[in-house]
């Protein structure tokens, strides 16, 4: 239950700090899955290992649903929070999209560890490292997707853009409503620069209600193509993916945290106005 004595941005940096706790928390219930899975291949046990990545999978899409829903509860007037939000880094919010990560990067995401894993496993069969066998591979990696696999991604992949740019253009148009009238009339005719106005408040709150529902619709992108992706891999693929993705997700965040603690300690030549030397 929320705490009532909570303001609204109080609640929803709570919500997002809940979120990054439970992302946390999965990667290791990932990590164990997966070695157990990897400690099973080729025996009996294997399909029962496969039945359990499949059940946390689904754990996990459903905590993205979970987190969709209540960031749309949260959002309702108050939205633009989520578009710039005060608990991201600036790193963070210069690489954000609609409150979030774009949809197709996940596809990205795919292609790197499919890339990468293949290298890794060509290195391998080439030093016969760790006695390799590419014969008990058994779809293990992402490195192993078959044409038929990469064909369905592709697919969905093209749909997914074409849907982020149909949000993209909406959004923008929004972003031009506050150069209409009636904000730019009345900035423009008060006497003193941001005075309160009815009609600007309600034309404010209109525009913070239509980027909530622009978010809500971002955020059920992003859960559906997670789970068009989940559901064309293996569940040792699926699993991998999951986890990688988390990582990536706290990395950006602790990396975005350590640049900021570092521009903090840099201090500029205020005598250089034009361009001053930051000094360590």
């Amino acid at each position: 239950m929320e705490d009532k004595g909570k303001n609204i941005e109080e609640a929803q940096e709570g919500c997002y700090q809940g979120w990054m706790s439970l992302q946390s928390q999965r990667i290791p219930e990932l990590k164990q899955a997966l070695a157990q899975r990897r400690s099973h291949q080729g025996t009996a046990n294997a399909a029962a290992d496969d039945n359990k990545l499949r059940e946390l999978t689904q754990k996990i899409i459903g905590d993205f649903k979970d987190y969709a829903g209540k960031r749309a509860n949260l959002s309702h007037r108050c939205s633009s929070n989520y578009y710039a939000p005060s608990w991201n880094t600036p790193l963070e919010n210069a690489l954000i999209w609609m409150g979030g990560c774009r949809p197709s990067s996940f596809f990205r995401l795919v292609y790197a560890l499919c890339g990468s894993q293949t290298e890794i496993r060509i290195t391998q069969f080439l030093r016969n490292i760790d006695g390799y066998d590419s014969s008990c591979s058994g779809g293990a990696s992402l490195s192993d997707l078959t044409a038929e696999q990469l064909a369905k991604i592709n697919v969905l992949h093209v749909k997914i853009i074409d849907e982020e740019e149909k949000l993209t253009k909406k959004v923008s148009s929004l972003q031009e409503d506050a150069a209409d009238i009636p904000i730019s009339t009345v900035a423009y005719a008060e006497e003193h620069v941001g005075e309160p106005n009815l009609a600007v408040d309600q034309a404010l709150d209109k525009q913070e209600e239509a980027m909530a529902t622009l978010l809500a619709e971002a955020d059920n992108l992003r859960v559906y193509t997670l789970s068009k992706i989940i559901e064309v891999l293996a569940p040792m693929q699926a699993a991998d993916f999951l986890l990688a993705g988390k990582k990536l997700h706290l990395s950006m965040h602790a990396w975005g945290a350590l640049r900021d603690r570092r521009r903090r300690e840099c201090i500029i030549d205020g005598a250089d106005d034009a361009g001053g030397k930051e000094e360590k």
